[in-house]
Protein backbone atom coordinates (compact mmCIF):
# COMPACT_ATOMS: atom_id res chain seq x y z
CA UNK A 1 0.00 0.00 0.00
CA UNK A 2 1.86 2.39 -1.17
CA UNK A 3 2.22 5.77 -4.16
CA UNK A 4 4.64 6.47 -7.03
CA UNK A 5 4.65 9.32 -8.60
CA UNK A 6 5.43 10.65 -12.11
CA UNK A 7 4.94 13.82 -14.76
CA UNK A 8 4.22 14.14 -17.28
CA UNK A 9 2.77 16.95 -19.32
CA UNK A 10 1.69 18.69 -16.80
CA UNK A 11 -0.18 15.32 -15.43
CA UNK A 12 0.94 13.61 -11.84
CA UNK A 13 -0.06 10.06 -12.84
CA UNK A 14 0.11 8.15 -9.12
CA UNK A 15 0.58 4.81 -9.24
CA UNK A 16 -1.25 2.84 -6.27
CA UNK A 17 0.15 -0.39 -5.13
CA UNK A 18 -1.69 -2.81 -2.97
CA UNK A 19 -4.93 -3.68 -1.48
CA UNK A 20 -7.27 -0.55 -1.42
CA UNK A 21 -9.36 -1.76 1.64
CA UNK A 22 -9.77 0.34 5.35
CA UNK A 23 -6.01 0.12 6.35
CA UNK A 24 -4.52 0.41 2.68
CA UNK A 25 -6.50 3.93 1.86
CA UNK A 26 -5.24 6.25 4.81
CA UNK A 27 -1.60 5.71 3.76
CA UNK A 28 -2.50 6.29 -0.02
CA UNK A 29 -4.27 10.37 0.61
CA UNK A 30 -1.56 11.19 2.99
CA UNK A 31 1.07 10.66 -0.18
CA UNK A 32 -1.32 11.66 -3.11
CA UNK A 33 -2.43 14.97 -0.43
CA UNK A 34 1.10 15.98 -0.09
CA UNK A 35 2.00 15.63 -3.84
CA UNK A 36 -0.68 17.50 -5.12
CA UNK A 37 -0.85 20.45 -2.65
CA UNK A 38 2.94 21.16 -3.88
CA UNK A 39 2.10 20.03 -7.78
CA UNK A 40 -1.76 21.73 -8.13
CA UNK A 41 -1.43 19.68 -11.49
CA UNK A 42 -4.05 20.23 -13.97
CA UNK A 43 -4.76 16.45 -14.56
CA UNK A 44 -4.32 13.76 -11.78
CA UNK A 45 -4.51 10.36 -13.30
CA UNK A 46 -4.51 7.44 -10.74
CA UNK A 47 -3.62 4.13 -12.11
CA UNK A 48 -4.88 1.21 -10.51
CA UNK A 49 -2.89 -1.41 -12.21
CA UNK A 50 -1.06 -2.67 -9.42
CA UNK A 51 -4.21 -2.81 -7.34
CA UNK A 52 -5.67 -6.39 -6.49
CA UNK A 53 -8.38 -5.92 -4.30
CA UNK A 54 -10.29 -2.69 -3.27
CA UNK A 55 -13.53 -2.10 -1.69
CA UNK A 56 -15.43 0.85 -0.84
CA UNK A 57 -12.23 2.62 0.44
CA UNK A 58 -11.18 3.14 -2.71
CA UNK A 59 -14.28 4.99 -4.03
CA UNK A 60 -13.70 7.44 -1.00
CA UNK A 61 -9.80 7.72 -1.65
CA UNK A 62 -10.99 8.75 -5.04
CA UNK A 63 -13.92 11.01 -4.31
CA UNK A 64 -11.30 12.81 -1.86
CA UNK A 65 -8.84 13.70 -4.11
CA UNK A 66 -11.70 14.85 -6.50
CA UNK A 67 -12.68 17.14 -4.20
CA UNK A 68 -8.81 18.42 -3.54
CA UNK A 69 -8.48 19.03 -7.49
CA UNK A 70 -11.25 21.02 -7.08
CA UNK A 71 -9.81 23.63 -5.54
CA UNK A 72 -7.16 23.85 -7.71
CA UNK A 73 -9.33 23.61 -11.01
CA UNK A 74 -7.72 20.15 -11.67
CA UNK A 75 -9.10 17.36 -13.39
CA UNK A 76 -9.34 13.57 -12.44
CA UNK A 77 -8.37 10.39 -14.73
CA UNK A 78 -8.85 6.63 -13.40
CA UNK A 79 -7.16 4.33 -15.16
CA UNK A 80 -5.48 0.51 -15.03
CA UNK A 81 -8.81 -1.12 -13.03
CA UNK A 82 -9.06 -4.47 -13.06
CA UNK A 83 -12.40 -5.81 -13.47
CA UNK A 84 -13.22 -6.17 -9.80
CA UNK A 85 -12.05 -2.44 -9.35
CA UNK A 86 -14.10 -1.33 -12.01
CA UNK A 87 -17.52 -2.85 -11.47
CA UNK A 88 -16.94 -1.07 -7.72
CA UNK A 89 -16.17 2.21 -9.29
CA UNK A 90 -19.22 2.14 -11.75
CA UNK A 91 -21.76 1.61 -9.40
CA UNK A 92 -20.44 4.18 -7.09
CA UNK A 93 -21.15 6.62 -9.99
CA UNK A 94 -17.72 7.76 -10.30
CA UNK A 95 -17.81 8.30 -13.71
CA UNK A 96 -19.80 11.26 -13.05
CA UNK A 97 -16.40 13.06 -11.67
CA UNK A 98 -13.36 10.97 -13.00
CA UNK A 99 -12.68 10.48 -16.62
CA UNK A 100 -12.77 6.15 -16.48
CA UNK A 101 -9.79 5.34 -19.54
CA UNK A 102 -11.06 1.71 -20.64
CA UNK A 103 -7.75 -0.51 -19.67
CA UNK A 104 -7.42 -4.31 -18.70
CA UNK A 105 -10.49 -5.12 -20.69
CA UNK A 106 -12.74 -2.39 -19.78
CA UNK A 107 -14.90 -0.60 -21.27
CA UNK A 108 -15.80 2.86 -20.80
Amino acid sequence: MSVSFQKRRGKLIAYLHGDIDHHGAAPMRVQIDRVLRSEKPAVLQLDFSDVAFMDSSGVGLVMGRYRLLQMYGGRLELCGMSPGVYRIMRLSGIEKIASVLPEKGNAS
